[in-house]
């Protein structure tokens, strides 16, 4: 097992004084550190706001993307180089608002990777601004009346587009989300974790006691079986989402799996090779 501190390349994050980001970036080292990936073989892609910093806090390769195009960076670094281990972030509005389009079809595309959402229920960078995820209701100063909206609903947004590893993690427990990460990491496919990380300075309501009194911990029911999808769907209405620990798993071929031709074989390379014999055969008819 590596050592934590090799995933940090000692920027000072910007972030503010208890924000559960920084746990979300401690849990990310520690579980490549339990994994032992080598830094020039992690690649993270982060989208725009606060969360989107957390890319370049680490020791490895990264990409500060524009606003809602973390997932098809990172899709399309997997692709080109499959031996990399490549983990994208991003926040609630990032993946599900001007990015929700790609944040479905990643989900069904079930690329090898692993997508980290901090959510915090609200606009951080922008001062404070109702989100998607925002709970009905919610008062901030684009909805000085309460939010009249519907929030979304990640885990079932992910469930019902085909994701093949669900997932919730909570700033405060952070051996659960080390633990939550690593396994995501592991899993063969489109990994989404769903990660509730308090936003001290400008959601009052949504803070780390309000997630201690309505959290339901998984990893407390011995009953809940992780392949069993119609379980998993019925959890997620049972506890309205506020739970952590893994919710789903299965283990459906990846996207390179199902790829024609040689297996592994990285996407551009395979189109040179068809290219190549494209330009063989006209040849012969030239």
């Amino acid at each position: 097992m590596g050592n934590a501190k090799n995933y940090s390349n000692q920027t000072t994050p910007t972030w503010c004084p208890g924000c559960g980001d920084f746990s979300v970036l401690r849990s990310l080292q520690a579980a490549a550190a339990h994994l032992d990936i080598e830094p020039h073989n992690l690649a993270v892609v982060s989208g725009i706001g606060c969360s989107g910093r957390i890319s370049g806090y680490l020791n490895a390769y990264g990409f500060h993307s524009i606003h809602g195009r973390a997932l098809p960076v990172a899709q399309g670094i997997k692709l080109v180089n499959p031996e990399l281990t490549v983990v994208a972030s991003g926040g609630d509005g990032d993946g599900f608002a001007i990015g929700t389009a790609h944040t479905i079809h990643a989900f069904r595309r079930n690329i090898d990777m692993t997508y980290i959402v901090m959510n915090n229920q609200i606009y951080g960078l922008t001062k404070g601004h109702t989100s998607p995820l925002s709970q009905t209701g919610f008062v901030t100063k684009s909805t000085p009346h309460g939010s009249i909206e519907a929030p979304i609903k990640p885990g079932l947004l992910a469930l019902s587009a085909g994701a093949t590893f669900v997932a919730q993690g909570f700033s405060a427990y952070q051996d659960q989300l080390v633990d939550i990460i690593t396994k995501a990491i592991q899993h063969k496919g489109f990994s989404f974790v769903n990660v509730f990380s308090p936003c001290v300075t400008f959601n009052k309501t949504n803070t780390y006691q309000w997630f201690r009194d309505h959290l339901v911990n998984l990893d407390d029911e011995g009953n809940h079986n992780t392949a069993d999808f119609q379980k998993a769907m019925n959890k997620y209405i049972e506890t309205d989402g506020l739970f952590t620990g893994i919710l789903y798993q299965n283990t459906d071929p990846d996207y390179y799996s199902k790829l024609p031709g040689e297996r592994g074989t990285p996407v551009v390379q395979q189109d040179l090779d068809i290219r190549h014999k494209f330009d063989e055969l006209m040849e012969e008819f030239m």
